[in-house]
């Protein structure tokens, strides 16, 4: 057998139990719970500050109707974004949106100065929002549970 190295505890073998294989667990110490406990409560007081900043940045942030790259275009009823003029469909507000206003619209209420209609093509155009448009990270953030 080798010869353990100082700090190295002693493995023991598995014990054999009716035909059954039962590898020989250690019972953590009173002290090992304690200590367990007490780096636990210390995650947890400095993650909490940490995740209030957090949800107070997500309500902060903004999404631009429509992405300042393409501010030139309408928004159809479905949220694409259509040439200037298209019947039927709104033109771009040109405005931000903080993630406050967005979340509360999602919930029923209108995007400030919309018409219902042009609100539902606003929400339409945010919900299709993808990864690399403007307001996609803010959209994203609003939609993680807490």
């Amino acid at each position: 057998m080798s010869e353990l190295i100082p700090g190295q505890e002693s493995v023991e073998p598995e014990k054999a139990t009716n035909d059954a294989v039962v590898p020989d667990l250690a019972v953590p110490s009173r002290r090992q719970l304690l200590m367990g406990g007490a780096v636990a409560a210390s995650a947890i007081v400095s993650i909490r500050p940490a995740l209030a900043n957090t949800a107070a940045s997500v309500l902060n942030c903004t999404i631009p109707v429509p992405d300042p790259s393409r501010s030139g275009n309408y928004i159809a009823p479905n949220g694409q974004m259509v040439p200037a003029g298209t019947p039927g469909a709104f033109p771009a507000t040109g405005r931000n949106y903080t993630g406050e206003q967005v979340k509360q619209a999602l919930r029923g209420r209108p995007l400030p100065g919309t018409s219902y209609e042009q609100n539902q093509a606003y929400l339409n155009y945010i919900r299709r929002l993808q990864s690399g448009q403007s307001g996609f990270t803010c959209f994203a953030s609003l939609q993680m549970p807490r």
